[in-house]
């Protein structure tokens, strides 16, 4: 046992020297050499508890965040993943997983159009590359959601088991993403004005970064965060994670399956009015309001005061598609980059109080919608957000005269 220990101890202060060697500026390849040559494979465990070892050893959290993608530069094919746990369809480890699949897929979209790039010689060529390069950065800015609920909801469970490296590295290369993102969402906002000779640097320092960023990440996730996270983490934590992430939403991936650990006690179910909404006018319970509505003839959904798309209604008769995969997902990014503008015009009217409804209708497969937006507000007027309420009121046009009797055919 000891002689175990031991070879533990002697493998993470290897490591630990590897790493501080980056640090000084070595190659990561010849890292890389040395760790296969010295070590084999390391497990993941080893890289999380390191990194804390560092930074509690005085080595400052920027310079760890700083060079943190080196670091796993240096460790791509080292990982031992032999002994990892592996999570079932709708666990939220398996969820972050398929996120990652669909991140990835928009990313491999990019690299192509990246090459294209170069072999675009007219303005209008450029143009329609940029484009797709601009709804598919549209689609990455949704890893906000991704990340929220890695900070929110998983992090707080690791510190729990007093492992706060994640959440001090990862959460500092989040930071980082973000602010890339919106460099770029800022350096794709007027494509008709990018020129052929500015699209070199633009690639190379702003939109590939990005991408590759976001890949890195991925890497960091599947290599080390979540293999740790689900040897760690107990089925019952994993179910609190797992019920609260709807409230934050998912990221280009809606988990079509249900989840719940076996030998969970049931809920205890409440029979009086705890567990119930109370409103000024009464209460319902949890069921009966998602009954009632699901049950208004209409399509409804709201988007709260950040943007932020909360809720939707699944009633029977859909006008327009949603799944869970908009829920935490900026409501611009939900239309097309013709209509933004107009989302936002809405947004900014609703928000400074000089509007507080609009209506649009239109001709959709030989129905008539009628769509209108409200202004949301609390006792105090103070904007809560906005609710869209859309309707099919194709055969409602057609009533005529009256009807006062009971027919259940009209």
């Amino acid at each position: 046992m000891s002689d175990l220990l031991d070879d533990a101890r002697r493998r993470k202060e290897t490591l630990k020297h590897m790493i501080l060697q980056l640090h000084d500026g070595k190659a990561p390849d010849e890292v890389r050499s040395q760790l296969v040559q010295l070590l084999g494979s390391v497990p993941y465990n080893d890289v999380v508890e390191v990194e804390q070892e560092l930074i509690a050893e005085g080595l400052p959290e920027e310079e760890v965040i700083k060079l943190c993608d080196i670091h796993s530069q240096a460790l791509h094919g080292t990982l031992d993943l032999s002994q990892a746990k592996t999570a079932p369809p709708g666990h939220p480890a398996d969820t972050f997983i398929e996120e990652n699949r669909a991140l990835q897929w928009e990313i491999k979209g990019l690299n192509k159009l990246y090459e294209l790039i170069s072999e675009s010689t007219t303005q209008a060529e450029l143009l329609e590359i940029l484009i797709e390069i601009k709804e598919r950065f549209n689609a990455l800015m949704d890893v906000e959601v991704h990340y929220s609920r890695k900070e929110n909801l998983l992090f707080p469970f690791l510190e729990k088991h007093e492992i706060t490296g994640p959440s001090t590295v990862m959460w500092g290369k989040h930071d980082q993403t973000r602010d890339l993102l919106k460099k770029v969402m800022e350096a794709l906002a007027e494509l008709d004005r990018i020129t052929p000779e500015q699209m070199p640097d633009l690639v190379e320092n702003v939109l590939k970064p990005t991408s590759a960023g976001i890949d890195e990440m991925i890497f960091k996730e599947e290599q080390i965060l979540l293999p740790m996270s689900l040897d760690n983490l107990s089925d019952t934590e994993w179910y609190e994670i797992y019920q609260q992430s709807p409230e934050i939403g998912f990221c280009l991936f809606d988990p079509a399956q249900t989840w719940k650990p076996e030998n969970l006690p049931d809920e205890t179910v409440e029979t009086d009015v705890k567990g119930r909404v109370l409103f000024p006018s009464g209460s319902l319970s949890a069921a009966e309001l998602t009954g009632i509505l699901n049950t208004v003839p209409c399509d409804m959904t709201f988007v709260d005061k950040d943007d932020r798309v909360r809720f939707f209604t699944q009633g029977k008769e859909r006008i327009f598609t949603r799944n869970r995969a908009i829920i935490g997902r900026k409501v611009q990014q939900c239309h097309p980059m013709s209509s933004v503008d107009v989302v936002e015009k809405i947004l900014d009217d609703f928000k400074s109080g000089k509007e507080e409804q609009a209506a649009f209708w239109i001709e959709m497969n030989e129905q008539f919608i009628h769509i209108e937006y409200f202004a949301v507000k609390d006792e105090n007027g103070d904007y809560l957000g906005c609710l869209e309420v859309s309707q099919d009121l194709t055969e409602k046009r057609k009533l005529e005269g009256q009807q006062r009797l009971l027919d259940y055919s009209k």
